[in-house]
């Protein structure tokens, strides 16, 4: 399932709405240490550009 999180955050990275609501929904699905890692992934992938929502959706894991 990770794979399959990471996969369409890729994909609807080109938009901050969109990516944040996948990212919100995915971590419905996600164990935690799932969680743990796709909040590692995220932030190597997309804390440059996302990090702002990154920590709002994190904070609250």
């Amino acid at each position: 399932m990770l794979d399959y999180v990471k996969l369409i955050l890729d994909k609807v990275s080109f938009d901050v709405n969109l990516f944040q609501k996948e990212l919100i929904k995915s971590l419905k699905w996600l164990t935690d240490t799932e969680k743990n890692e796709l909040e590692k992934w995220a932030e190597n992938n997309y804390g440059n550009k996302y990090g702002y929502v990154l920590q709002d959706v994190f904070k609250e894991k």
